[in-house]
């Protein structure tokens, strides 16, 4: 070859070297920008979980002249609109930006009387009620009309009167009602009233059906007197199932009655919500009416409902407390459908807090007086606040996610109805009234859980199959056995859940003694076997040729199975009286999902297999020859070649062949998906199933709503299983690196 051609062709090479190593580069560095990419999008998602919450001031404006005192604000969904009661009967109708009043309707009060109470029913409801000098009361509900003339949303107030106009006599005594609940829904309404003597009445009615009528009407009203003396009642609180009744003193001396037989009201309890000489200023319910808000006279705020005692009787206790406030907590506003509420205080200030997350959102000063009422819109992105100075304020509220803090997502919490704290994972409910439970922590241990059972299945058969394969199977036995296993991992995960949780969960609860004896049978089997091929003639023994030993032990495999699943009924009658499972739960307590751990454990353990053979075999095969010959040569059996030389430089190879199967088991979906119940528990038994932080997510996402608390926090389990899988391989990358220096110069 001339010198010019020799030339051509370095020249040619240097060009391909350097061509493959830009494409190389520009693939690793592709490979890099897309995961930070994935992380970067990952972090956008989820980082407004944790964005504080902010109130900006829309409007301030003086309360109309000659009103009176306020006893109620509300608004409309869309915070257009507020309502306004007043101790003189009016309802006004006001812009919420403007102050302006768009209309005022008076109630019908009886000539001569007075309004002496006033109560709300459950804040979604609208219902109002105010009680009257005379020992009546007027019940109402303001709702909105909605129309488009000339294409331009005009909202019209109405002021209706379920129950009629005609005033209801609660107390034949005529006694003005000093305090009063009211709660009305479409079977039942019941008003509840403390009268200047001090007797506590209860009025009930029920809606009845009637074939002459176009509507149905409502029965006459049924009187209890549930206490005849009940001394000075400041706050009456009724839930809107109406069947437990709340009365608080001053001195927070708080009754609790169970009403659900209105015939025969029960006291449930008595307790004192405070300690020392401390003032109860404000009692409110908190959204679903499970929970009490009662704020003191020092600026506490605490959350009590009903648990379950050594007994059995639903008791109140105290929850959680808020302390941000300095002065005397002078009223709270809950929001519609959240566990979270609005308080202001004597000095002017207010406070956005969530019970859930028990977090403090924002506290901030926002007039020089007293706030002495307060309104949250429905969709919580606005209140509007009165003060001493009869003067009206109106906020945005900017407050998306107020359910997350560390505390709900790590830490163990008390909800609502609950006997104790715990860690739970429940994020939807068919009600507007449900508490979102939003931990990962069950979700987390769940995934751990899969992955550990799945290891401790795969790594002793793939790691021992990966020794055997490259040190002792034939090279022709190899050439099939090592490529067949491969393969196996190219077989579509959602085949091996469909085929775990539709067949080998009923097959393994139907056999379970039969698969618990082959993890004795077996090995004692094989051993035997073992022992017995020794014992046999030389020329027996040398018909099969060195390596593949391997094969004899398939039909004795088979054999040993078979004859566990045969003899599982037999075991199942004689030890576990026909009932393994049913003695698992009965005798040990302990109890059995169909679709458990252990099912996870050898579906998921089948798929990794695959991976950690693959990675381990490569790396003990690629030991050096001259390593093992020279150990043979000096004198080393096989086995102490392989145990001393041969694992030991092979081990970060099979090392990193474990942890990238650990990061493979993290980060499985189908599998755990169709093989577990999904259940989110936190209870390590075999026998248990779980939910793993990718199941979660396949399973949820597509009913969450976009920018949702819901959506963002399933962004955030995606964060946990990306931080998840990005330990263990960089784990597996430090330990291997580290290996590889200590054991480089054998």
């Amino acid at each position: 070859m001339s010198t010019a051609n020799t030339d051509l062709h370095m020249q040619w090479r240097r060009f391909k070297d350097r061509l493959a190593h830009y494409m190389v580069a520009v693939g690793g560095i592709g490979v890099i920008a897309s995961i930070v990419l994935i992380f970067v999008y990952l972090l956008y998602i989820v980082l407004p979980l944790f964005a504080p919450a902010s109130i900006e001031r829309v409007a301030e404006y003086p309360l109309p002249r000659d009103s009176g005192q306020t006893l109620y604000l509300g608004m409309e969904e869309q915070a257009e609109t507020a309502v306004r009661v007043t101790d003189t009967g009016q309802v006004q109708f006001l812009g919420t930006t403007t102050g302006e009043v768009q209309k005022t309707e008076s109630l019908p009060l009886p000539e001569g009387v007075a309004i002496s109470s006033f109560a709300a029913g459950s804040p979604e409801s609208a219902i109002l009620a105010v009680g009257l000098s005379n020992g009546q009361a007027i019940v109402f509900k303001y709702h909105f009309e909605v129309s488009f003339p000339d294409d331009k949303r005009l909202l019209t107030p109405v002021i209706e009167y379920p129950l009629g106009e005609e005033p209801l006599l609660l107390d034949w005594g005529k006694h003005p009602l000093q305090t009063l609940a009211v709660q009305l829904d479409e079977e039942n309404a019941t008003l509840v009233a403390v009268t200047d003597d001090q007797r506590l009445m209860m009025t009930s009615m029920s809606r009845e059906e009637s074939l002459m009528e176009d509507e149905a009407s409502w029965s006459e009203p049924d009187t209890t007197v549930i206490a005849q003396t009940h001394k000075d009642i400041s706050f009456i609180l009724l839930d809107k199932n109406q069947r437990n009744l709340y009365l608080a003193n001053s001195t927070g001396e708080l009754s609790f009655y169970d009403i659900s037989d209105k015939a025969d009201p029960l006291l449930v309890q008595h307790i004192f919500l405070l300690e020392g000489h401390n003032r109860l200023k404000s009692l409110q319910l908190l959204a679903g009416d499970i929970s009490l808000l009662a704020g003191d006279a020092q600026g506490n705020i605490s959350q009590w409902f009903p648990v379950q005692d050594a007994e059995g009787r639903r008791v109140l206790r105290r929850i959680r407390g808020f302390s941000d406030f300095s002065q005397p907590v002078t009223a709270i506003a809950p929001e519609y459908t959240r566990k979270g509420f609005l308080a202001v205080d004597a000095s002017g200030r207010a406070g956005l807090f969530h019970t859930t997350a028990e977090n403090t959102l924002l506290v901030q000063r926002i007039s020089d007086a007293e706030i002495t009422r307060a309104a949250m819109a429905p969709r919580a992105n606005a209140m509007l606040l009165e003060d001493a100075q009869r003067r009206l304020y109106f906020y945005h509220i900017d407050n998306e996610h107020p359910e997350v803090s560390m505390s709900a997502l790590w830490g163990k919490v008390w909800y609502e109805s609950y006997p104790e704290p715990d860690y739970i994972w429940q994020s939807s409910s068919a009600s507007n009234d449900f508490e979102p439970k939003l931990s990962l922590v069950p979700i987390s241990f769940g995934t751990i859980k899969a992955a550990f059972y799945a290891m401790l299945f795969a790594i002793p058969l793939a790691v021992m199959g990966a020794i055997f394969t490259a040190q002792f199977m034939s090279p022709r036995m190899r050439r099939l056995v090592k490529p067949s296993i491969e393969i196996m991992e190219a077989l579509p995960t959602v085949i091996l859940g469909f085929l775990a949780g539709l067949w080998l969960a009923p097959f393994m609860e139907a056999n379970l003694p039969g698969i618990f004896s082959i993890l004795l049978i077996m090995p004692l089997g094989l051993l035997l076997f073992a022992y017995s091929w020794q014992q046999l003639p030389d020329n027996i023994r040398h018909r099969i040729p060195d390596g593949w030993e391997a094969a004899l032990l398939i039909p004795v495999v088979i054999a040993l199975v078979y004859l566990c699943v045969i003899a599982s009924p037999l075991l199942e009658d004689a030890f576990f009286g026909g009932d393994m499972p049913g003695w698992l739960r009965n005798e040990l307590g302990i109890n059995y999902d169909q679709r458990n751990a252990l099912v996870v454990g050898l579906a998921m353990g089948f798929a990794v297999i695959p991976t950690i053979f693959s990675i381990a075999e490569d790396a003990i095969f690629a030991v050096p020859k001259h390593l093992v010959q020279g150990s043979l040569a000096l004198g080393a059996t096989p086995w102490q070649t392989l145990i001393r030389v041969v694992l030991l430089t092979a081990s970060p190879g099979i090392f990193s062949a474990i942890m990238i199967g650990m990061g493979r088991a993290v980060g499985e979906t189908m599998i755990v998906l169709m093989a577990t119940g999904n259940t989110p528990v936190m209870d390590f038994s075999i026998f248990e199933g779980m939910r793993t932080l990718s199941a979660n997510i396949a399973v949820e996402m597509p009913e969450s709503e976009v920018d949702s608390t819901h959506y963002r926090v399933l962004f955030l389990a995606a964060v946990v299983l990306f931080t998840f899988t990005f330990i263990f391989n960089t784990a597996a990358e430090v330990v291997r690196q580290r290996l590889r220096e200590r054991y480089s110069n054998l």
